[in-house]
């Protein structure tokens, strides 16, 4: 399968600041890469790396085979961006700024107007297409934003936070027409912050942290890493924490957390549903009574936790500057 996007040893210094240190990245055709990690960890810079924006410092990159850095034009013509805020005219309706976009991609009158009905379709916004954007709301403009980075059809897609602010429901919306996207052969790099759009979106993962590639691999093998499955119970009385633990220690394959004041008992196990019914079964043989219980996989936050040792919406020094250096 051929790769639409290839990096190779991506170097960028914002003064002291070291952006990206040496990052490789490849994304095959009709596929969704998500770029994983908190805030300062160099994504948003990988990104414009990657849509030309700014040139490495160090290192190379191709967008659907051309050279980002000796035929800038070449990659802009093939590809879609849409950053962490809509870059979108409020004082336009939301029709201007798609035609606006056609026309500016030399489209043609006629063309660029039939496209920015198609896309106001798509993203169910035709019937707020001839109000001005200032009277949209934040989830409106955010597709908005999606529906511009796909008037000249690209076949390469970037999307920088592209949820960021936005609320549960309209999250939800833009995911489905992500799935869309990829599903007619778009070719996606997706930046995020938040584990569960990288769950739900991304085919492959790379988390990312202070500028290099830390961990690579499908969600359920990045969470593989973290050690598998854990039971996790409430018992009804702080009496029964001591058998309790007794008891997971059959099972347990690996330290066993017991947290006195909320009777709340975990253990990592393998054997998924098994190990669990085992577990209920041992439990009740002792006469623990269990008020709740379950099996529970590792998220995307504890591999993240894990591999880093901070969570992943911590912002660090780098973060700053790296906003501050970019929008100048």
């Amino acid at each position: 399968m051929t790769d639409m996007i290839r990096a190779n040893g991506l170097v960028k210094h914002y003064g002291e600041v070291k952006a990206l240190d040496g990052l490789d990245l490849a994304v095959p055709e009709g596929t969704v890469l998500g770029l994983l990690g908190p805030n300062g960890a160099g994504k948003t810079t990988a990104v414009r790396i990657l849509a030309t924006l700014l040139e490495p410092d160090a290192g190379s990159a191709e967008v659907a085979g051309i050279d980002v850095v000796a035929d800038p034009d070449g990659v802009r013509k093939q590809i879609g961006l849409s950053g962490q805020y809509a870059a979108v005219d409020e004082h336009l309706t939301g029709f201007e700024n798609l035609d606006m976009i056609g026309r500016l991609y030399r489209l043609g009158r006629k063309a660029s107007r039939l496209r920015a009905r198609e896309l106001l379709e798509r993203f169910d916004l035709s019937e707020a297409g001839d109000r001005p954007v200032k009277t949209y709301s934040g989830g409106m403009q955010r597709r908005l934003d999606l529906a511009g980075a796909l008037v000249a059809e690209p076949v390469v897609l970037f999307l920088d936070e592209p949820t960021t602010g936005l609320d549960p429901r309209s999250r939800t919306e833009s995911w489905k027409v992500i799935r869309e996207l990829v599903k007619e052969g778009t070719t996606l790099l997706l930046t995020t912050q938040y584990l569960e759009e990288a769950d739900h979106l991304a085919d492959d993962i790379v988390v990312i942290d202070l500028g290099n590639a830390i961990a690579r691999g499908t969600s359920d093998q990045l969470k593989t890493q973290v050690g598998g499955e854990r039971v996790e119970l409430v018992v009804e009385s702080t009496s029964d924490l001591a058998r309790t633990e007794a008891v997971l220690a059959e099972f347990a394959v690996g330290d066993i957390q017991v947290e006195t004041h909320s009777r709340h008992v975990s253990a990592p196990v393998s054997g998924g549903a098994d190990a669990l019914i085992r577990t209920l079964r041992r439990l009740d043989e002792n006469a623990i009574k269990v008020l709740d219980v379950g099996l529970r996989r590792p998220t995307l936050d504890d591999v993240f936790l894990e591999l880093t040792g901070h969570a992943a919406e911590a912002d660090t020094d780098g973060a700053d500057k790296e906003r501050e250096m970019i929008s100048q």
